[in-house]
């Protein structure tokens, strides 16, 4: 990466850490330098708005549009295209074109038209007409479907969409009037019951999942309607419209494709499909399917089918030898590496067509089937497409479409031993299943096309490819492999060890799925990939557990204290607000008694002017109790160590209110008080730096920035007599009973936690009447984020 990219690159608006990024991008750099010439901004800067056209044009031109570049960033340069809808209309009419007819330029991409905003508004009011029964029916439900079809009208095609937004909120305000209680999302489960009231607060607000704004503006605002993308024979569309990947675990960034794929859905009244591409056998495990699933459903989505590529196998077969029939595939018998020496490079030399590439079709038809007969080893034959060499896109240099793997199938057994590959299978299961838009990642832009060739070549329906960009975590690992080594190699539990960023992790640490959900929206959809820092984040966790989780007081490294002014036996039940100032999440009752435990970094021997909690002599509240307490007395054991502390219960109108207030918890064996805690986990960064991959040239690699103190257990922690109520909730109203991790509360002052799946509660589950705290054997908790951003690692971040 040169200093002089980054600076060209900010000549167009871009920010300096952007710049940087996308100087380092292979693919998109070298276009954007070339954009940037052609539209004369490496020596004169261009405005904002301009420079995004620029960055929209280098991002998403297509290979067949890229020898018109230079005449496209003119075009942007000379205020004839001034809006991203243009841009995308201009890549589309070019490519594949040898010549440019600039006035047919002008008519299709839009150059010189303006659609006034009280154009806008007419065509609105007339389009509104069209559709006023719906809209009454459906009332605000149907915004997606009314926004995008005013969108879709030829006379507004080159209008401003935030112009087209605004007149469709007005004009359904001026039908429908203010949003009420009809236009509320109802879920369809039973009420709870009064003591549940925290758990409904919770539930209700965590599994809707809303329709973002993203995905009428910006770059998802550009996607097709339903019949809106060209096919090769125009009866294909009509067919489609009467119709109408996995060997891991999930993590952080599959969060934000669950979330634009069932979102995008959701916003145009559509349906998303959850599809397992099993094409190889030696990959795949049933516990990834299992846990994908699991996920999805987590996040607050629900798949219209749960379908799979395996089953399409036959199909794929016939199509694939319909493919050698019109001499657009061939059996080849060429090894990796002989593979890589044909497609050259500059130490390779030119790029060469293999010798099988023109072997006449029946003799690559015979051996295909020779190949699926078993009368090749694996690495003998393969079945590879017959694409274009001369392309300057890798994704034409003949793909694979079929391989010999002798590798039972966990869906369909032995029956195969030919599979297809994913460049192969891919748009073709996405044709079967009327798929309207595939949406993947950048780094399948290039993939693109020989989508498209692959669906043409095969004259079936061919639904759009559309890319986004990636989201990435700091101070962590997301690829499977590495993954797998930091696991194999025992610096984490598992998958699903909290300190890793896959969504099992996630879900084990317990972060809401709403809190994930909420942030994804927050980041909008663009091109560029999105690298974030874990703060972030966890400032969103935050946020909804503040408002949705219940407190308790906790203590960790408990001193005893011993009231020596009350008498033995002594018990006040107290009511305690589940979250102080909101009687809406309800309350529970704990016991105030002699005998109390306070957190030994409350009390400190020696006082300090700076130190306002307890010490001795002097005086603190306790929370949620009427009166003070004032230290009368030290007790230690042979060792010097602090074990007990004597103090006096005060009279409330004798003292001030006290600067400090400390929790505790009571000794009351008739409670079941304190609740005493096998172990707390409290994770920190599993890395030292926010690219451990950057240590390629340190011993060890990115396993050298793992951080040893990433995991501290705290044992013999207590926490108050709530505990029993969250958890005695939970089991009654979990569907699943398996799901510990929705135990969430906040321990004051610490740090919100949830019960880890390592808890052994005991045979709860057949004792419906029982309470948990009859049948527990051993409690985990694991601290989900801390109360606030911890200063050191935010610098070292």
């Amino acid at each position: 990466m040169s200093e002089q990219l980054v600076a060209l690159f900010q000549n167009i608006g871009l920010a300096e850490q952007k710049a940087k990024e996308t100087a380092k991008n292979k693919n998109l750099a070298p276009t954007l330098e070339k954009a940037i010439h052609s539209a004369g901004y490496d020596t004169n800067p261009a405005e904002k708005s301009t420079g995004a056209l620029v960055y929209a044009l280098a991002s998403t031109i297509t290979p067949t549009a890229l020898p018109h570049l230079d005449y496209l960033a003119k075009a942007i340069r000379d205020s004839r295209l001034t809006t991203s809808d243009q841009v995308s209309a201009a890549i589309k009419f070019v490519q594949d074109k040898k010549e440019i007819d600039e006035a047919k330029f002008n008519e299709e991409c839009g150059v010189g038209v303006v659609v006034t905003k009280e154009e806008v508004n007419a065509a609105v009011d007339a389009y509104t007409e069209t559709v006023k029964d719906k809209l009454i029916k459906d009332r605000y439900k149907f915004f997606g479907l009314f926004f995008a079809g005013a969108k879709n009208l030829p006379s507004l095609k080159w209008a401003n969409g935030g112009d087209i937004k605004e007149a469709v909120d007005a004009k359904m305000l001026a039908v429908l009037g203010p949003k009420d209680e009809r236009d509320v999302v109802v879920k369809k489960k039973k009420e709870p019951k009064v003591e549940a009231k925290v758990e409904k607060k919770v539930e209700t607000s965590a599994t809707e999942v809303k329709v973002a704004d993203m995905f009428f503006e910006g770059e998802l605002s550009k996607l097709h309607v339903p019949g809106g993308n060209p096919q090769i024979k125009p009866e294909l569309m009509v067919e489609h419209l009467k119709a109408t990947e996995p060997n891991g675990f999930l993590h952080i960034g599959h969060a934000k494709a669950i979330n634009i794929n069932f979102g995008l859905a959701k916003a145009h009244n559509g349906i998303c499909n959850l599809r397992y591409d099993d094409t190889n056998p030696e990959a795949e495990e049933e516990r990834y399917f299992t846990s994908i699933l699991e996920i999805v459903k987590w996040l607050g989505f629900t798949p219209s089918e749960v379908t799979y590529s395996s089953t399409h196998f036959q199909r794929l077969y016939e199509l694939a030898i319909e493919l050698i029939k019109k001499d657009k595939a061939y059996v080849c018998h060429c090894t990796g590496e002989q593979i890589q020496m044909h497609r050259g490079g500059p130490e390779r030399g030119p790029r060469t067509a293999c010798e099988h590439r023109d072997r006449p079709i029946e003799e690559s038809l015979e051996l295909f089937e020779k190949m699926k007969n078993g009368g090749f080893e694996e690495g003998q034959a393969i079945l590879r497409m017959k694409m274009d060499l001369e392309n300057g896109n890798p994704q034409f240099w003949d793909l694979v479409a079929y391989r010999v793997l002798k590798t039972a199938h966990h869906r369909t057994g032995s029956e195969w031993i030919i599979y297809p590959t994913y460049d192969y299978t891919h748009c073709l299961v996405d044709s079967f299943e009327n798929i309207t838009h595939s949406l993947c990642t950048v780094e399948f832009m290039q993939s693109r096309a020989s989508y498209y060739w692959l669906c043409d070549a095969l004259e079936v329906y061919k639904p759009v490819q559309w890319e986004y960009g990636r989201l990435n975590v700091a101070n962590t690992i997301l690829s499977k492999r590495k993954i797998a080594e930091l696991v194999n190699k025992k610096h984490v539990f598992d998958w699903d060890d909290p300190r890793l960023y896959t969504l099992p992790a996630i879900r084990r640490r317990g972060v809401p799925p709403q809190a994930i959900n909420n942030f994804v929206h927050t980041l909008g959809v663009t091109k560029s990939d999105t690298v974030i820092e874990v703060s972030k984040l966890d400032a969103f966790i935050r946020d909804y557990l503040n408002e949705t989780a219940p407190r308790l007081m906790g203590v960790f490294n408990p001193i005893k204290v011993t009231l020596e002014n009350l008498p033995e036996g002594h018990v006040e039940m107290l009511t305690v607000q589940n979250k102080p100032r909101d009687p809406s999440m309800g309350e529970h009752s704990i016991p105030f008694t002699r005998q109390v435990w306070i957190d030994g970094s409350d009390f400190r021997e020696q006082d300090d002017k700076d130190f306002f909690r307890l010490a001795p002599g002097k005086t603190v509240g306790l929370l949620n109790v009427p009166c003070p307490i004032t230290c009368t007395k030290v007790i230690k054991d042979e060792s010097g160590k602090v074990v007990e502390l004597i103090a006096r219960y005060e009279d409330a109108a004798g003292f001030k209110k006290p600067k400090t207030y400390i929790q505790w918890v009571a000794e009351s064996p008739k409670h079941n008080s304190p609740v005493r805690l096998d172990e707390v986990r409290l994770f920190d960064r599993l890395f030292h730096h926010a690219n451990p991959q950057d240590k390629k040239e340190v011993p060890g690699g990115y396993l050298s920035d793992v951080n040893a103190d990433s995991l501290s257990i705290e044992k013999g922690a207590l926490v108050e007599i709530g505990l029993w109520d969250i958890m005695d909730r939970w089991a009654k109203n979990s569907e699943t009973k398996t799901d510990y991790e929705a135990m969430r509360f906040q321990l004051t002052r610490i740090g919100y936690f949830c019960v880890d799946k390592e808890a052994d509660l005991g045979d709860f589950k057949e004792k419906p009447n029982a309470s948990i705290k009859d049948t527990v054997k051993k409690i985990i908790l694991n601290r989900t984020v801390s109360l606030q951003v911890n200063s050191s690692l935010k610098n070292q971040a």
